[in-house]
């Protein structure tokens, strides 16, 4: 029998995490210098916790065997779980709390799922505690600044939960999920086809082609019959808009009123960020705001707003590989150790301390097969060791540069 991971796992070999580690780094690098730091949640959490109040359906949990009775899974994502925690630990915190994860999440796949992908690596932010215009405005220059210094070209597509939602309550209850699944997918014919009034098919249609550049878009949505809030809302949206272009964010956004996220908790702007390669666009990140989500866990409901955003750490890995910037080898060791008698092995295993020692960024092998010098020094070479310390029997060091 051959072993092989799961269906829908793999293991990352040593240049894949060498490559993880580059991305990572250089996101993390943004993710500091916005004044962010590091939370790690529980990769194991309960069911109830996972579905956000109903917002994200169980069918995308991994769920597990029940520990005294209790249900249990893997995240789906991390939003929940870092709005679990801010509730539950760190309460009576000042405000705003600015965090990012970088770990990975899991989803069962979904019938017609070609890749039967399950286990997926994310890094991404949290803004707790803040609303309004500079927080979303916050968020999405961050997101741009992560493609900045990860040399990527890219655009964002901008929209707006709870304006979208406000606009499909005219459906009649019976259609409204399927209007939204419709619009969802861009499915003009499913619009078109579906048994409703004339009147509600214009708007559905309407609806679907609220998205291009923003000033077009605004435009026609402003003459739609808004009531006040939803007027306010266009209106917060375009001086969200006109803060980036004048901030002079470099990611191109298109504005589109029919984005609609798989999960159901946010309330605000939604957004996905599409980068370019010579294969096409690829999806690579999305988020949004969620102003209810925290008073799930808070014991008397209260709440606090948040917004954040994801990275697909596997969409940005094939992305960078035909960009030249990932390293195409793994690591490689600076010294290799050789004892040449039984005599000096203790002082060898010294010797080769003291070189690691000597600074955090030396990486030191001890060589244990006790071959002959032409097969140690063919290793070396194989391996890309460039320096051989020879430990002879009199305790010295005879040190060799590898051709």
């Amino acid at each position: 029998m051959v072993y092989q991971p799961p269906a829908g796992a793999r293991d990352l070999l040593p240049l894949d995490v060498a490559q993880k580690h580059w991305l990572e780094e250089r996101l993390q690098q943004v993710f500091h210098r916005w004044g962010y730091h590091r939370i790690i949640t529980s990769t194991l959490e309960r069911l109830d916790t996972l579905m956000a109040g109903g917002a994200i359906a169980r069918s995308t949990v991994i769920q597990l065997q029940h520990l005294d009775d209790e249900p249990l899974g893997l995240r789906p994502e991390f939003t929940a779980s870092i709005a679990r925690a801010a509730i539950t630990r760190m309460a009576g915190s000042t405000y705003p709390q600015r965090l990012y994860y970088n770990a990975n999440v899991f989803r069962r796949s979904q019938e017609g799922d070609h890749t039967r992908q399950q286990e997926f690596y994310q890094a991404g932010v949290e803004l707790l505690g803040m609303g309004g215009l500079l927080a979303d405005a916050e968020v999405l220059m961050l997101l741009m600044d992560c493609l900045k210094n990860l040399n990527l070209s890219g655009h964002l597509v901008l929209g707006e939960a709870g304006l979208t939602r406000s606009l499909l309550s005219i459906f009649p209850d019976t259609l409204r999920d399927t209007v939204r699944y419709a619009i969802a997918n861009l499915d003009r014919i499913a619009l078109e086809t579906m048994p409703m009034p004339e009147d509600l098919r214009d708007r559905a249609l309407t609806l679907l082609d609220l998205r291009g550049a923003p000033a077009n878009v605004l435009q026609k949505v402003s003459q739609l019959p808004l009531n006040s809030s939803q007027q306010e809302t266009v209106r917060n949206l375009k001086s969200l808009i006109n803060l980036l272009q004048d901030s002079q964010a470099e990611v191109p956004i298109v504005l589109d009123l029919s984005l609609i996220r798989t999960f159901d908790y946010y309330t605000g702007i939604v957004f996905e960020v599409v980068g370019g390669s010579t294969s096409g666009q690829t999806l690579i990140g999305q988020g949004g705001r969620y102003d209810q989500l925290l008073g799930l866990y808070h014991p008397q409901g209260e709440s606090l707003p948040g917004i954040g955003f994801s990275l697909q750490l596997e969409a940005l890995h094939q992305i960078l590989l035909s960009s030249g910037q990932l390293p195409t080898k793994g690591p490689t060791s600076d010294w290799l150790v050789v004892s040449e008698t039984p005599q000096t092995h203790a002082i060898a295993f010294t010797h080769a301390q003291k070189l690691r020692d000597s600074s955090d960024l030396v990486r030191v092998e001890m060589d244990l097969s006790g071959q002959d010098h032409d097969q140690i020094r063919e290793y070396a070479r194989g391996r890309r060791i460039p320096q051989i310390a020879w430990i002879e029997s009199d305790g010295s060091a005879a040190i060799e540069r590898v051709n």
